[in-house]
């Protein structure tokens, strides 16, 4: 195998993992209460691959033809629920604790040291839904010209604001500023310009999203590829999730339908290396909204476009698509849930395989560099043996 291509569909979760009470996320399943909800719901595609043989999602008898693909689901091994947790986790870092959260807002030292960078007051401080807080504080935020800050449940702090009133230029260099504050005890896993447009009452959060993460604490499978003079092409939010270490390309997209089309377009490409795409919007439009049935829908897109992902695989392609998290629609919570992820694999000569539970997302990272024949010391096993 000289090229792998790794699709993670942001959120895509399927059961609560063992330790899930202690996040309040017991009898979450993010595919399975989305298969419940929704009337005559199908993903023809992915349920050929296995997805529906998986363990977490068996109850649905929707396909009993044997899978193509090889399928099981991967318990993960850091603590945490979030995107970076779970992508570093992926690629190879495991955690040893959770990045710090804050329920209760920031500290004031925090919030006075970003004003002073920045020249701008602060409103909102508390975790929140970020659309609730627009509605809430977008009015004030307006006539003031003071940025919204708020997070969640996950490590995050987020800074919302008017593109006519901040615009992005100015909105990324604060988030940049508030990352080079939010060091030591109070670093946060991820901070997100959240920019919006609009009007008082019809406030609506635009596509020019944009994360500044930490970087990863040890070393990731991008950074064993490139150093071997193989490519890594980051799609979709990867470059900004792994802060550019370890990309030899980046794609940055506005949805699925962008990150799909980047991705088929260097499949066609001739490439040796990894093709590393996040599908955010299932997390970002619908997870988080509790938008069951447009979180259905967006399933059946991508869906929609998987037979052209297989068509489009070489000779010598491994596929590979998997999750980071939960987040499901159906709970009353709008945070993410901690889930065990599916994972599917596929080549075109690929003996199927039921891989059952795993442990560690890192399972991944190892197989990937196992398939590109990449020596490495990243602690999990590989299943090469199993998909080759």
């Amino acid at each position: 195998m000289n090229r792998v291509i790794l699709i993670i569909l942001d959120s895509v979760g399927i059961g609560a993992m063992p330790d899930a009470h202690l996040y309040g996320d017991e009898g979450s399943n993010t595919l399975l209460n989305i298969y419940r909800n929704i009337e005559n719901f199908k993903l023809e595609n992915l349920e050929k691959m296995g997805l529906t043989h998986i363990v977490g999602l068996d109850e649905i008898k929707r396909n009993t033809l044997t899978p193509i693909a090889s399928y099981g689901r991967l318990e993960e091994l850091s603590p945490g629920k979030d995107t970076t947790t779970g992508h570093w986790e992926i690629s190879g870092v495991v955690l040893d604790q959770p990045f710090p959260t804050y329920p209760n807002g920031f500290p004031d030292e925090i919030l006075e040291a970003l004003e002073k960078e920045t020249g701008r007051g602060i409103i909102g401080n508390k975790a929140a839904s970020g659309t609730a807080i627009i509605d809430e504080l977008g009015a004030e935020h307006m006539q003031t010209g003071s940025i919204i800050a708020y997070t969640s449940a996950d490590s995050v702090f987020q800074i919302a604001a008017h593109e006519s009133i901040v615009p992005l230029g100015e909105l990324y260099d604060i988030c940049k500023k508030a990352r080079e504050i939010l060091r030591g005890k109070h670093a946060v896993g991820r901070v997100i310009a959240r920019p919006f447009l609009g009007v008082s009452g019809s406030f609506k959060r635009t596509e020019n999203r944009k994360d500044f993460s930490l970087e990863p604490t040890g070393k990731t499978m991008l950074d064993y590829i490139t150093e071997s003079s193989l490519e890594v092409v980051a799609i979709g939010k990867i470059e900004d999730i792994f802060v550019g270490r370890g990309i030899t390309k980046a794609i940055h997209t506005k949805n699925n339908e962008s990150g799909i089309e980047a991705t088929l377009s260097e499949m066609r490409r001739d490439s040796k290396g990894l093709i590393f795409t996040n599908l955010v919007d299932f997390d970002m439009l619908y997870g988080h909204r509790n938008n069951i049935e447009g979180y259905g829908n967006a399933l059946e897109a991508f869906d929609s476009k998987l037979p052209e992902i297989l068509s489009a695989l070489k000779p010598d392609d491994l596929l590979l698509i998997s999750a980071d998290h939960g987040c499901d629609p159906s709970t009353e919570s709008t945070d993410h849930s901690r889930e065990y992820v599916p994972l599917l694999v596929y080549h075109k000569y690929i003996q199927p395989t039921n891989l059952k539970t795993m442990i560690g997302f890192d399972i991944i990272a190892k197989t990937i560099l196992d398939v590109l024949d990449i020596d490495n010391s990243i602690g999990n096993s590989s299943i090469k043996n199993l998909l080759i």
